[in-house]
């Protein structure tokens, strides 16, 4: 008998993301990308994990408390860049991948970001087009990489930064919040006297 992996299907309303700020869940980033690149698709681990994961930001989606979904960004002057988008099986759905998605937009562009990129083979980049509006970058050669077959693709996706946009006129006790929780007062701010 095959084993259920959660009692939570992806259809579900507890799916959930986060960014990723604890170390119990950069595992479950680490497990799912492990699972759906090395498992999955047969990359070496020196590729699928690599120095550029200490340089990102990392997020998770969760159906319940079972982590089901990761990928990373990797910050420039500009544009942000994702990367290593994994989903196990059961959770590569339209609903999951737009939450997602949606939810890293949104952070992306809170950080002051109008422009966000991916490269992806020709099956994921036009789900990528199709789903979540991203176009063939312009001027750009497709990008090939050892053990893989297909071409990668630059994908460009523009984003509106919001009103609060953190940049250097933001209030200063923002800026030492952490990562994504910017609007909740931490524990250790106390009001000016």
């Amino acid at each position: 008998m095959p084993h259920k992996m959660s009692a939570i299907t992806p259809d579900h309303n507890q799916i959930h993301c986060e960014v990723v700020t604890t170390y119990e869940q950069m595992l479950h980033a680490y497990a799912i990308r492990g699972i759906c690149f090395m498992e999955e698709h047969g990359v070496k681990a020196q590729q699928t994990f690599d120095g550029n994961d200490y340089q990102a930001t990392h997020m998770i989606v969760y159906a319940g408390d079972e982590p089901v979904g990761t990928l990373r960004i990797r910050w420039f002057k500009d544009f942000a860049k994702l990367e290593r988008t994994a989903f196990r099986e059961p959770y590569r759905n339209t609903r999951v991948l737009k939450t997602f998605a949606f939810f890293v937009f949104d952070h992306v562009a809170r950080k002051g970001y109008d422009k966000v990129i991916t490269h992806a083979q020709p099956k994921y980049a036009r789900l990528w087009r199709i789903i979540l509006g991203f176009k063939n970058a312009e001027g750009k050669k497709p990008l090939y990489f050892e053990g893989h077959e297909e071409p990668y693709t630059e994908l460009v996706k523009e984003l509106t930064p919001p009103p609060n946009a953190i940049s250097v006129s933001t209030d200063p006790a923002i800026l030492f919040r952490v990562e994504g929780s910017w609007d909740a007062p931490s524990a250790y701010e106390t009001a000016a006297a």
